[in-house]
Protein backbone atom coordinates (compact mmCIF):
# COMPACT_ATOMS: atom_id res chain seq x y z
CA UNK A 1 0.00 0.00 0.00
CA UNK A 2 0.90 3.50 -0.29
CA UNK A 3 1.88 5.94 2.17
CA UNK A 4 -1.17 7.67 3.56
CA UNK A 5 -0.63 11.57 3.76
CA UNK A 6 -2.48 13.16 6.96
CA UNK A 7 -3.00 17.14 6.69
CA UNK A 8 -2.79 19.48 9.84
CA UNK A 9 -3.46 23.17 9.22
CA UNK A 10 -3.58 23.75 13.08
CA UNK A 11 -1.38 22.10 14.98
CA UNK A 12 -0.11 21.33 18.31
CA UNK A 13 2.01 20.81 21.64
CA UNK A 14 -0.21 18.44 23.35
CA UNK A 15 0.61 19.24 27.52
CA UNK A 16 -1.28 16.91 29.97
CA UNK A 17 -1.06 16.27 33.30
CA UNK A 18 -2.98 15.10 36.93
CA UNK A 19 -3.60 17.71 40.15
CA UNK A 20 -5.73 16.51 42.73
CA UNK A 21 -7.65 19.42 42.52
CA UNK A 22 -8.63 22.26 39.96
CA UNK A 23 -9.71 25.17 40.90
CA UNK A 24 -9.74 29.22 40.83
CA UNK A 25 -7.31 31.34 42.63
CA UNK A 26 -4.84 28.81 43.78
CA UNK A 27 -1.76 27.52 42.67
CA UNK A 28 -2.50 24.36 40.82
CA UNK A 29 0.26 21.55 41.37
CA UNK A 30 0.24 18.99 38.51
CA UNK A 31 2.24 15.58 38.19
CA UNK A 32 2.82 12.87 35.30
CA UNK A 33 3.58 16.13 32.65
CA UNK A 34 3.73 14.82 29.05
CA UNK A 35 4.09 16.30 25.95
CA UNK A 36 2.78 14.70 22.58
CA UNK A 37 2.86 16.35 18.99
CA UNK A 38 -0.79 16.77 18.31
CA UNK A 39 -3.45 18.10 16.04
CA UNK A 40 -6.21 16.60 14.39
CA UNK A 41 -3.94 15.27 11.79
CA UNK A 42 -1.09 14.78 13.14
CA UNK A 43 -3.03 12.71 15.80
CA UNK A 44 -3.97 10.39 13.18
CA UNK A 45 -0.40 9.96 11.54
CA UNK A 46 0.53 8.93 15.59
CA UNK A 47 -2.03 6.01 15.92
CA UNK A 48 -1.71 4.76 11.94
CA UNK A 49 2.20 4.55 12.93
CA UNK A 50 1.46 2.81 16.38
CA UNK A 51 -1.20 0.44 14.21
CA UNK A 52 1.76 -0.79 11.23
CA UNK A 53 0.53 1.77 8.55
CA UNK A 54 2.87 3.92 6.27
CA UNK A 55 2.41 7.69 7.24
CA UNK A 56 3.42 11.15 6.21
CA UNK A 57 2.42 13.94 8.20
CA UNK A 58 2.25 17.54 6.83
CA UNK A 59 1.56 21.10 8.52
CA UNK A 60 2.30 24.21 9.05
CA UNK A 61 4.49 25.18 11.81
CA UNK A 62 6.27 28.40 12.90
CA UNK A 63 7.77 30.17 15.95
CA UNK A 64 10.43 28.78 19.00
CA UNK A 65 6.93 25.98 19.24
CA UNK A 66 6.96 25.13 15.94
CA UNK A 67 10.68 23.47 16.20
CA UNK A 68 9.46 21.92 19.40
CA UNK A 69 6.34 20.16 17.18
CA UNK A 70 9.22 19.04 15.12
CA UNK A 71 11.13 17.52 17.62
CA UNK A 72 8.59 15.67 19.43
CA UNK A 73 7.80 14.09 15.72
CA UNK A 74 11.16 13.26 15.49
CA UNK A 75 10.99 11.35 18.50
CA UNK A 76 7.79 9.83 18.15
CA UNK A 77 9.13 8.44 14.95
CA UNK A 78 6.87 9.58 12.43
CA UNK A 79 7.80 10.56 9.04
CA UNK A 80 6.68 14.76 8.31
CA UNK A 81 6.75 17.66 6.46
CA UNK A 82 7.02 21.09 7.54
CA UNK A 83 5.52 24.46 6.20
CA UNK A 84 6.62 26.93 7.98
CA UNK A 85 4.61 30.08 9.14
CA UNK A 86 5.78 33.21 11.00
CA UNK A 87 3.59 32.74 13.97
CA UNK A 88 4.21 30.40 17.09
CA UNK A 89 2.29 26.77 16.87
CA UNK A 90 -0.58 26.16 19.81
CA UNK A 91 0.60 24.66 22.66
CA UNK A 92 -3.03 22.88 24.19
CA UNK A 93 -3.35 21.31 27.35
CA UNK A 94 -5.42 18.61 29.34
CA UNK A 95 -5.39 18.35 33.31
CA UNK A 96 -6.23 14.98 35.06
CA UNK A 97 -8.71 16.15 38.15
CA UNK A 98 -7.93 12.94 40.07
CA UNK A 99 -10.42 13.66 42.83
CA UNK A 100 -13.31 13.93 40.73
CA UNK A 101 -12.44 12.17 37.64
CA UNK A 102 -13.47 14.94 35.43
CA UNK A 103 -10.65 15.80 32.64
CA UNK A 104 -10.25 19.66 31.88
CA UNK A 105 -8.96 20.56 28.02
CA UNK A 106 -7.49 23.83 27.14
CA UNK A 107 -7.15 24.59 23.30
CA UNK A 108 -6.16 28.30 22.06
CA UNK A 109 -7.28 29.22 18.54
CA UNK A 110 -3.97 28.70 16.84
CA UNK A 111 -1.60 31.14 15.32
CA UNK A 112 -2.43 33.75 12.34
CA UNK A 113 -1.32 32.17 8.85
CA UNK A 114 -0.77 34.70 5.95
CA UNK A 115 -1.99 34.04 2.56
CA UNK A 116 1.29 32.84 0.84
CA UNK A 117 1.69 30.77 4.38
CA UNK A 118 -1.38 28.44 3.67
CA UNK A 119 -1.02 28.22 -0.15
CA UNK A 120 2.21 26.80 0.28
CA UNK A 121 0.74 24.14 1.68
CA UNK A 122 -1.64 23.63 -1.23
CA UNK A 123 1.58 24.03 -3.34
CA UNK A 124 3.66 21.03 -1.45
CA UNK A 125 -0.12 18.72 -2.02
CA UNK A 126 0.77 18.92 -5.62
CA UNK A 127 3.59 16.76 -5.12
CA UNK A 128 2.37 14.10 -2.58
CA UNK A 129 1.71 10.88 -3.83
CA UNK A 130 -0.97 8.70 -2.13
CA UNK A 131 -4.33 6.73 -2.38
CA UNK A 132 -5.55 8.30 0.75
CA UNK A 133 -5.40 12.27 1.96
CA UNK A 134 -6.58 12.42 5.68
CA UNK A 135 -7.66 16.22 5.97
CA UNK A 136 -8.37 16.71 9.83
CA UNK A 137 -8.50 19.53 12.65
CA UNK A 138 -9.65 22.80 12.73
CA UNK A 139 -8.46 25.98 10.75
CA UNK A 140 -5.86 28.09 12.29
CA UNK A 141 -7.00 32.12 12.00
CA UNK A 142 -7.13 33.49 8.47
CA UNK A 143 -7.26 30.52 6.63
CA UNK A 144 -10.10 30.53 4.52
CA UNK A 145 -13.01 28.89 5.39
CA UNK A 146 -13.36 27.08 2.01
CA UNK A 147 -9.83 25.49 2.32
CA UNK A 148 -10.77 22.19 2.44
CA UNK A 149 -12.97 22.46 -0.79
CA UNK A 150 -9.75 23.81 -2.50
CA UNK A 151 -7.94 20.43 -0.87
CA UNK A 152 -11.08 18.16 -1.94
CA UNK A 153 -10.55 19.86 -5.51
CA UNK A 154 -7.03 19.01 -5.35
CA UNK A 155 -7.53 15.60 -4.46
CA UNK A 156 -10.44 14.67 -7.28
CA UNK A 157 -7.97 16.01 -9.81
CA UNK A 158 -5.01 13.64 -8.52
CA UNK A 159 -7.31 11.00 -8.45
CA UNK A 160 -6.86 10.76 -4.41
CA UNK A 161 -9.24 9.22 -1.48
CA UNK A 162 -10.06 11.96 0.87
CA UNK A 163 -11.08 11.63 4.57
CA UNK A 164 -12.48 14.61 6.50
CA UNK A 165 -12.65 15.63 9.81
CA UNK A 166 -13.57 18.65 10.99
CA UNK A 167 -15.90 20.95 11.46
CA UNK A 168 -18.54 24.30 11.19
CA UNK A 169 -18.14 26.28 8.02
CA UNK A 170 -14.72 24.26 6.69
CA UNK A 171 -16.96 20.99 7.28
CA UNK A 172 -19.87 22.30 5.29
CA UNK A 173 -17.10 23.70 2.33
CA UNK A 174 -15.29 20.56 2.53
CA UNK A 175 -18.07 18.63 1.04
CA UNK A 176 -18.98 20.90 -1.96
CA UNK A 177 -17.33 18.89 -4.02
CA UNK A 178 -17.61 15.53 -2.92
CA UNK A 179 -15.16 13.27 -0.15
CA UNK A 180 -14.54 9.36 0.06
CA UNK A 181 -15.19 9.63 3.86
CA UNK A 182 -16.47 12.29 6.70
CA UNK A 183 -16.65 11.34 10.29
CA UNK A 184 -18.75 14.20 11.73
CA UNK A 185 -19.97 13.81 15.65
CA UNK A 186 -23.84 14.13 16.16
CA UNK A 187 -23.89 18.18 16.55
CA UNK A 188 -21.85 18.69 13.56
CA UNK A 189 -24.06 16.50 11.57
CA UNK A 190 -27.52 18.54 12.88
CA UNK A 191 -25.08 21.13 11.93
CA UNK A 192 -24.83 20.66 8.92
CA UNK A 193 -28.64 19.71 7.85
CA UNK A 194 -29.86 21.95 10.13
CA UNK A 195 -31.92 20.34 11.93
CA UNK A 196 -31.82 18.04 15.53
CA UNK A 197 -31.36 14.43 14.74
CA UNK A 198 -33.36 12.94 17.49
CA UNK A 199 -33.10 9.51 17.06
CA UNK A 200 -31.44 6.59 15.07
CA UNK A 201 -34.17 6.96 11.99
CA UNK A 202 -33.09 10.34 11.94
CA UNK A 203 -29.54 10.14 12.28
CA UNK A 204 -29.32 7.55 8.92
CA UNK A 205 -31.37 9.61 7.02
CA UNK A 206 -29.28 12.79 7.69
CA UNK A 207 -26.13 10.27 7.08
CA UNK A 208 -28.20 9.16 3.36
CA UNK A 209 -28.91 12.74 2.46
CA UNK A 210 -25.09 13.95 2.18
CA UNK A 211 -24.52 10.57 0.38
CA UNK A 212 -27.40 11.26 -2.46
CA UNK A 213 -26.04 14.67 -2.77
CA UNK A 214 -22.53 13.39 -3.99
CA UNK A 215 -20.92 14.90 -0.83
CA UNK A 216 -19.75 11.96 0.54
CA UNK A 217 -19.32 8.52 -0.46
CA UNK A 218 -19.28 6.91 2.94
CA UNK A 219 -20.39 9.07 6.52
CA UNK A 220 -19.04 7.59 9.72
CA UNK A 221 -21.02 9.09 12.63
CA UNK A 222 -19.86 8.98 15.83
CA UNK A 223 -21.95 9.31 18.81
CA UNK A 224 -19.82 8.61 21.94
CA UNK A 225 -21.31 6.77 24.32
CA UNK A 226 -23.91 5.61 22.33
CA UNK A 227 -21.50 4.17 19.56
CA UNK A 228 -21.43 4.76 16.02
CA UNK A 229 -23.04 4.58 12.62
CA UNK A 230 -21.66 3.54 9.42
CA UNK A 231 -23.62 4.64 6.03
CA UNK A 232 -23.18 4.45 2.69
CA UNK A 233 -24.39 3.80 -0.81
CA UNK A 234 -25.62 0.59 -0.08
CA UNK A 235 -25.77 -0.25 3.83
CA UNK A 236 -26.25 0.94 7.18
CA UNK A 237 -24.26 -0.31 10.14
CA UNK A 238 -24.56 1.03 13.67
CA UNK A 239 -22.23 -0.61 16.53
CA UNK A 240 -23.26 -0.04 20.28
CA UNK A 241 -19.81 1.45 21.76
CA UNK A 242 -17.32 -0.43 23.57
CA UNK A 243 -17.76 -1.24 27.52
CA UNK A 244 -14.27 0.33 28.56
CA UNK A 245 -13.28 2.74 31.90
CA UNK A 246 -12.37 5.91 29.84
CA UNK A 247 -9.63 7.84 31.56
CA UNK A 248 -9.11 10.68 28.87
CA UNK A 249 -11.24 11.32 26.22
CA UNK A 250 -8.14 13.18 24.14
CA UNK A 251 -8.02 11.25 20.60
CA UNK A 252 -10.54 9.82 20.41
CA UNK A 253 -12.20 10.47 17.26
CA UNK A 254 -8.56 10.86 15.61
CA UNK A 255 -7.53 7.04 16.33
CA UNK A 256 -11.24 6.39 14.74
CA UNK A 257 -10.58 7.77 11.40
CA UNK A 258 -6.93 6.94 11.89
CA UNK A 259 -7.78 2.85 12.14
CA UNK A 260 -10.85 3.45 9.87
CA UNK A 261 -8.57 4.79 7.13
CA UNK A 262 -6.24 2.11 6.98
CA UNK A 263 -7.83 -0.69 7.21
CA UNK A 264 -9.51 0.95 3.87
CA UNK A 265 -5.82 1.27 2.37
CA UNK A 266 -5.36 -1.85 3.36
CA UNK A 267 -8.23 -3.71 1.19
CA UNK A 268 -9.97 -4.36 4.01
CA UNK A 269 -14.01 -3.96 2.94
CA UNK A 270 -16.27 -0.98 4.75
CA UNK A 271 -17.66 -2.97 7.96
CA UNK A 272 -14.24 -4.58 8.53
CA UNK A 273 -12.59 -1.00 8.79
CA UNK A 274 -15.50 0.40 10.42
CA UNK A 275 -15.29 -2.34 12.89
CA UNK A 276 -11.62 -1.43 13.36
CA UNK A 277 -11.91 2.27 13.90
CA UNK A 278 -14.68 1.38 16.70
CA UNK A 279 -11.64 -0.54 18.19
CA UNK A 280 -9.26 2.44 18.45
CA UNK A 281 -11.27 4.91 19.43
CA UNK A 282 -12.12 3.08 22.47
CA UNK A 283 -8.64 2.09 22.87
CA UNK A 284 -7.58 5.97 23.13
CA UNK A 285 -9.91 6.49 26.02
CA UNK A 286 -7.99 4.04 27.92
CA UNK A 287 -4.81 6.02 27.81
CA UNK A 288 -4.50 9.25 29.95
CA UNK A 289 -3.58 12.54 29.24
CA UNK A 290 -2.31 12.83 25.23
CA UNK A 291 -1.11 9.58 25.15
CA UNK A 292 -3.66 7.84 21.97
CA UNK A 293 -4.26 4.38 21.79
CA UNK A 294 -1.87 1.10 21.85
CA UNK A 295 -1.67 -1.25 19.14
CA UNK A 296 -2.29 -4.11 21.67
CA UNK A 297 -5.37 -2.37 23.06
CA UNK A 298 -6.87 -2.07 19.60
CA UNK A 299 -6.46 -5.37 18.19
CA UNK A 300 -7.92 -6.92 21.41
CA UNK A 301 -10.69 -4.84 21.06
CA UNK A 302 -10.98 -5.16 17.20
CA UNK A 303 -11.28 -9.14 18.03
CA UNK A 304 -13.77 -8.56 20.46
CA UNK A 305 -16.31 -6.37 18.41
CA UNK A 306 -15.36 -9.23 15.27
CA UNK A 307 -17.03 -11.88 16.96
CA UNK A 308 -20.27 -9.54 18.30
CA UNK A 309 -21.01 -8.58 14.68
CA UNK A 310 -22.38 -10.70 12.21
CA UNK A 311 -20.89 -11.72 8.83
CA UNK A 312 -22.45 -10.48 5.77
CA UNK A 313 -24.96 -12.72 4.15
Amino acid sequence: MKTIVTLTLNPSIDGSAEADIVRPVHKIRTSDERYDPGGGGINVARVIRELGGPVLAMYLAGGATGGVLDDLLDTALIAHRRVPIADHTRISHAVFERSSGEEYRFVPAGPLVMEWEWRAILEALEDIDCEYLVASGSLPRAVPDDFYETVAALAHRKGIRLVLDTSGSALRAGLVRGVHLVKPSLGELEALVGRRLADGAAQEAAARELIDAGSAEMVALTLGRDGALLVTAQAALRQPALDVVAKSAVGAGDSFVAAMTLALAQGRDEQDAFAYGMAAGAAAVLSPGTGLCRREDVERLYGELSRQIPPRP
